[in-house]
């Protein structure tokens, strides 16, 4: 139910996208991000710091977008948010010696320290990799061809690449019977 309530503001851009054209659906993008903030702040009092990144971006892109009536400025940025996560990432690491990636997966996983600098290092590279992808479609493709990609692209390259960290990472979960143990 997560991962759909995270996709809620680009399914909301692809619908409109589909009936009204690219700067209603940026329009559309910027109101659901603006409710989805709420949304969290009202049931939880609290907003996770990437959903606000998120906001900055589409608003500064989004509004750029559609006072310059100029779709270039939404196509960037995904990746630049992408490219924003995988440097957080990095520089958490390297400079302030804490792994993102741990501190969110440490209940379900003991893994040792050089798994985890790995995990974290390949969320980074993968992020950096959707964000040069994302710029590969918006600007190679047809507006269309991206606004799809952005759905159900970015979605199935997501679904692999959890697949295959699941797959690699299978043998470090923790179950229920281990906890008891």
């Amino acid at each position: 139910m997560k991962f759909l309530f995270d996709l809620f503001p680009v399914i909301l851009f692809f619908i409109t996208f589909k009936i009204y054209g690219i700067y209603a659906a940026t329009a559309v993008a910027i109101g659901a991000t603006f409710v989805q903030i709420g949304w969290v702040w009202f049931r939880h009092g609290k907003v996770d710091t990437m959903l606000w990144v998120s906001l900055v971006l589409i608003v500064v892109f989004g509004s750029a977008t559609l006072i310059l009536q100029d779709e270039t400025f939404i196509k960037w940025k995904p990746s630049v948010l992408y490219w924003l996560f995988a440097a957080a990432l990095l520089i958490a690491q390297a400079v302030f010696k804490k792994n993102f990636i741990r501190t969110m997966m440490k209940e379900q996983l003991t893994l040792p320290e050089s798994v985890w600098a790995r995990v974290n290092a390949s969320w980074a590279a993968f992020f950096a990799f959707m964000g040069a992808a994302n710029l590969y479609v918006a600007f190679n493709y047809s507006t269309e061809t991206w606004v799809n990609f952005k759905l159900f692209g970015f979605m199935g390259l997501m679904l692999v690449f959890v697949v295959l960290q699941g797959l690699m990472l299978g043998k470090y979960m923790v179950t229920d019977e281990d906890k008891e143990a």
